[in-house]
């Protein structure tokens, strides 16, 4: 068999929201359009996703979340996580938290080992990776938090969200692209934080511009062409290092979210399903993910799928 021009690792973030999302992650991996899922362990059924996993051998990682829902660590019930009615302060309340310097790094390191901890309750191993829900885990100060638990725990591999391509993504609506070049800014700055650490993350980040809606064959083709397109300019560093035969494939992941819809007050990790859940978003990725147009796509181009591990 050729070697792989890219080894992919296609990502189904959210595992353990719901039965339904559970469901559709399970059937993406087993019909081979994705390759590893990330659990939210305060999920309404992250219990039902470990055991999928391992029914189905599915390489899992932790989605640390601090966000969304309630906490897993009980003595956590009142601090500065969490808004008045105890859960997390969501996707921007969080940032506007952070912002106003009254979030404590404590609290957020009680919280992230917690998780990985029931992570290992829940499957019974440490994560192969892991990322931050929402993109949490790259954001100032939870950075640095973030990188000592993985290095504490010898949690090898996290996710770094810099996304070639994305500056010319003229399609996205204003306020979304302003976010995501945002989590660009801040995940370049956490490559420094991470190196020191030891902690490693694929050459190639793909997923901002292709969620949803805009999850489609042609999108996804482009944003892949960016990962082949840099393969020549990393190994032909890697040629300064190494023999002028050396060769190694590029690697990268690409982070989705399929899943059938949730059903109202059913799901999500403690508040109930939010909108992009109960969207037809995520069916529709699941469809473009298991498409034999795209499948067929990989194996032309050398794209081999597969999980951190393999890399």
């Amino acid at each position: 068999m050729p070697q792989p021009r890219v080894k992919l690792v296609v990502t189904g973030d959210d595992f353990g929201y719901c039965a339904r999302r559970n469901r559709g992650i399970a059937e993406a991996f087993l019909a081979g359009g994705i390759s590893n899922a990330s659990v939210l362990v305060n999920g309404a059924s992250a219990d039902h996703a470990a055991q999928l996993a391992k029914r189905h051998c599915i390489p899992i990682g932790l989605h640390a979340n601090l966000s969304e829902g309630a906490p897993v660590c009980r003595e956590l019930r009142r601090s500065t996580l969490l808004n008045n009615d105890g859960f997390f302060h969501g996707k921007m309340g969080f940032r506007e938290v952070l912002r106003s310097g009254k979030m404590s790094m404590t609290d957020v390191e009680v919280e992230l080992r917690a998780q990985v901890k029931h992570f290992c309750e829940l499957t019974g191993h440490l994560p192969n990776h892991m990322d931050g829900h929402q993109h949490v885990h790259v954001l100032p100060e939870v950075r640095e938090v973030f990188a000592r638990v993985l290095s504490d725990f010898g949690i090898p591999y996290t996710r770094v969200p810099v996304e070639l391509g994305l500056h010319s993504c003229h399609f996205l609506p204003p306020s979304l692209r302003e976010f995501y070049l945002q989590v660009e800014k801040d995940a370049l700055q956490s490559v420094e934080i991470f190196h020191r650490h030891g902690i490693r993350w694929p050459d190639v980040y793909l997923g901002l511009s292709t969620m949803g809606q805009n999850m489609s064959f042609s999108n996804l083709k482009r944003a892949l062409t960016f990962a082949l397109e840099a393969r020549t300019s990393i190994t032909a560093q890697a040629d300064g290092l190494c023999a002028p035969d050396s060769y190694r494939p590029i690697t990268a992941e690409l982070m989705v979210h399929p899943g059938y819809p949730s059903f109202p007050l059913q799901g999500g990790c403690g508040e109930g399903p939010d909108d992009f859940s109960q969207s037809s978003d995520r069916l529709h990725e699941l469809k473009t993910l298991r498409d034999p147009v795209l499948l067929s796509y990989y194996q032309q181009q050398g794209i081999l799928l597969c999980a951190f591990n393999d890399f």
